[in-house]
């Protein structure tokens, strides 16, 4: 008969490589329903590309599917690694030898190990940078940016995440048994204040933003944002050409402190009645209250994660099943993030489903503001050219993967009753 701590070895592997399965199963269903009608552009899209663009659209999204097996398959053998190998318990014990026991020491674990985690995927991540997305014209950064990003990137790791991990840890010394409702409040409250920061102090630390210069355009847009009520300290340019051709559009920040950020490879794609649309889908995110909506999703995910970590770090059988010999939250706080992801999948399609609802309230809201639905459906024509987008995903595909719904829906929405 298994023991409590074989139970739980034998249910998490099992879900790691379901997933795995269902992962490389999805891949292998796209790929078959893309090649299925590669022979010609999709019918009502004709305008969309031409049959060499499409051509190199499918030769992407297969590319991009290959390659993202291998990324699904090494992530799959890293967690596998890291969870029973006896790592993780051994940098555990040398940490706290080494540095002691107090939440800063436990805390420089939990950073350290995560970045750590995150390092093997780097190969990859440079191959999909300069070589898959430099073969089909997308790439413009330079391997010096590249590591400066990444580097940038750990160092954040570490100055934000030692400090929010020491004060949970904190926390949980404090607050006794309650100590993941607390721990809770204090992360949303750190999330808030990141989301006030972030466009001054983080933000530019990878891009440069110059306001829109005078002229046309930006008159245009700010007749928008006046007219949909819609406040805004200014409009803002971003160099996102720096390191893709791939372009975007959104806000950051809050009440008249908001900023309407639109990336300088969008302004080149699209004409201005197409930015317009773009910047009123934009806001009907706002109008709507989709970002609160979904930060309320994220918040209740989050609720429920730290009282799952509050309660298995009570459990003697899910220490003993990874390799531990403590009564600390710190090893729960990491395996229940290392795990997160195998859980959260299955989330996916809900949570997909949700965003979708929300490009249709959003993309619905634009084309009353703009008084037609020929700019917004322009504009993703365009952005679906440019970006090389799939016009065709297997439905369970996308159901699993994409937040938008695909061109062919969001086209069939804005020009029904029309």
């Amino acid at each position: 008969m298994l023991s409590a701590s074989d139970g739980v070895i034998l249910v998490v592997v099992t879900l790691i490589v379901a997933k795995w399965g269902v992962q490389l199963g999805l891949e292998w269903l796209n790929r078959r329903h893309v090649v299925a009608h590669s022979d010609r552009v999709p019918a009502g899209l004709e305008a969309v590309m031409d049959e060499e663009t499409y051509r190199r659209s499918v030769d992407y999204t297969l590319a991009k599917g290959r390659l993202r097996q291998w990324g699904i398959t090494l992530d799959v053998a890293v967690l596998l690694a890291v969870l029973f190998s006896g790592v993780l318990p051994w940098g555990f014990r040398t940490a706290l030898g080494a540095w002691g026991e107090s939440v800063w020491s436990m805390a420089g674990f939990l950073v350290i190990t995560m970045i750590a985690i995150g390092l093997p995927s780097w190969p990859l991540d440079w191959y999909e940078q300069f070589h898959l997305e430099q073969r089909f014209g997308f790439n413009k950064t330079t391997p010096r940016v590249w590591v400066l990003d990444r580097v940038k990137s750990l160092l954040l790791s570490v100055v934000l995440g030692l400090p929010l991990f020491a004060l949970i840890l904190a926390v949980v010394n404090w607050a006794g048994a309650a100590w993941w409702l607390w721990a809770w409040v204090c992360v949303l409250v750190v999330q808030f204040i990141l989301f006030l920061l972030a466009p001054v102090l983080i933000l530019p630390l990878f891009n440069r933003f110059d306001p829109l210069p005078e002229g046309s355009l930006r008159e245009r847009l700010l007749r928008l944002a006046e007219r949909t009520g819609f406040q805004a300290k200014g409009i803002q340019v971003m160099d996102g050409s720096k390191r893709s051709k791939h372009s975007n559009a959104f806000f950051t920040g809050i009440g008249r402190f908001r900023k309407i950020v639109l990336f300088d490879t969008l302004i080149e794609a699209l004409q201005e009645s197409e930015l317009e649309a773009v910047l009123a889908h934009e806001i009907g995110h706002y109008k709507k209250r989709h970002v609160t909506k979904m930060m309320l999703v994220s918040a209740i995910l989050l609720l429920v994660g730290l009282y799952l970590v509050a309660w298995l770090s009570k459990q003697a059988w899910f220490y003993a099943a990874f390799g531990f010999q403590t009564e600390s939250v710190a090893p729960a706080l990491l395996l229940v993030g290392l795990l997160g992801g195998v859980i959260s999948f299955w989330l996916g399609p809900l949570l997909n489903s949700l965003s979708r609802r929300h490009e249709y309230q959003a993309d619905a809201y634009a084309k009353a503001v703009i008084g037609e639905s020929a700019p917004l459906v322009q504009a993703l024509r365009k952005l679906n050219e440019q970006n090389l987008s799939n016009l065709t995903p297997h439905p369970f595909y996308s159901r699993f993967y994409y937040s938008h719904p695909t061109l062919q829906e969001r086209e069939q929405a804005l020009t029904a009753a029309t």
